[in-house]
C-alpha cells in the first residue's frame, strides 16, 4: 500500500511527547512523508500546552527544510453534545484538527449511547478532520452510525497505530476496529493510518493498522494515505504549498 502522509503525531509541547517539531520534521523527510501532521494535545488534557500555544501557530513555517508539515490539535471530546476544549475561533485557524476522547477529558457516561451521540455530533463540527481512535472499548460505540455519520460529514475515522500494537492502553481495539472496518466498507466510509506518535522513532509507522487492512482485504480506494491529493479534499482549508 503506497503511504505518503502521517498526520496524527505529538512534540514536546503536548507534555508527554518527546521530540521538537524540527526533529519530527526531519525524521518524516527521511521517510520520504509527502506531509507530516503534528496536533498537539488541547488544553483539557493535563500537562499540555494552553490555548495561546495553538494561536500563535501562525508564526511556524509550514515547510521546514523541504518537509511540508500541517499544524493543528488533537481536541478532547468533553461531553455526549460533542463539545470541544479550543475555541471556534482558534479551530478556524488550524491547518488539521483530530477529535478524540481521553479518560481525562470526557464528562459523560461511559456507555454505547453516550459515546455514539458525542462521536455523531462531533462529526457535524465543520472544523473536524478526523475522529481520532474510535477504537477504545472503554468508550463503546455504534460503529454503523459512526461509519455512516462519517460518510455524510466527510469526516476521516482513524486506524490508529499507537491502539493497535502490542501493550497498547486502549481495551479491545483489534476488535473494534475489525468492526468500523466493516461498516466502513459496507457504507464506502473513507478511513486513514496515523502512527499518534509521541516519540520520533514511531513517526510513519503505521504497520499494524496495514497488516489489519490486509487481513480485512479493506478497499485500497477508500485509504486516504495513498494520495495527498486525496486526503486535501476533507482539510477546511487548503495549505499554501498545495
Amino acid at each position: 500500500m503506497i503511504d505518503v502522509l502521517d498526520i496524527h503525531t505529538h512534540t514536546l509541547a503536548s507534555g508527554h511527547a518527546y521530540n521538537t517539531i524540527y526533529e519530527m520534521a526531519a525524521q518524516a523527510r527521511t521517510l520520504g512523508l509527502e506531509v507530516l501532521g503534528i496536533t498537539e494535545h488541547a488544553p483539557t488534557m493535563p500537562g499540555t500546552c494552553h490555548e495561546f500555544y495553538f494561536n500563535n501557530l501562525k508564526v511556524v513555517p509550514r515547510v521546514i527544510n523541504g518537509q511540508k508539515l500541517l499544524l493543528g490539535t488533537e481536541l478532547n471530546i468533553l461531553n455526549a453534545a460533542g463539545n470541544l476544549d479550543l475555541t471556534k475561533r482558534t479551530l478556524k485557524e488550524m491547518d488539521v484538527c483530530v477529535a478524540s476522547i481521553h479518560p481525562p477529558c470526557f464528562q459523560k457516561e461511559r456507555n454505547i449511547e453516550s459515546v455514539t451521540r458525542a462521536y455523531l455530533n462531533v462529526c457535524e463540527n465543520p472544523y473536524v478532520t478526523i475522529i481520532g481512535h474510535p477504537d477504545d472499548g472503554r468508550f463503546p460505540v455504534d460503529y454503523e452510525q459512526l461509519a455512516i455519520k462519517a460518510r455524510d460529514t466527510k469526516t476521516l475515522l482513524e486506524l490508529n497505530q499507537g491502539s493497535l500494537r502490542p501493550g497498547g492502553i486502549r481495551k479491545n481495539t483489534r476488535e473494534n476496529a475489525k468492526i468500523l472496518l466493516h461498516y466502513c466498507e459496507k457504507y464506502g466510509t473513507p478511513v486513514i493510518l496515523n502512527s499518534d506518535a509521541h516519540v520520533v522513532t514511531e513517526l510513519g509507522n503505521h504497520s499494524c493498522a496495514a497488516e489489519l487492512i490486509a487481513e480485512m482485504n479493506f478497499p485500497q480506494e477508500l485509504i486516504v494515505n495513498q494520495s495527498l491529493e486525496e486526503f486535501a479534499k476533507f482539510l477546511y482549508k487548503k495549505p499554501e504549498w498545495l
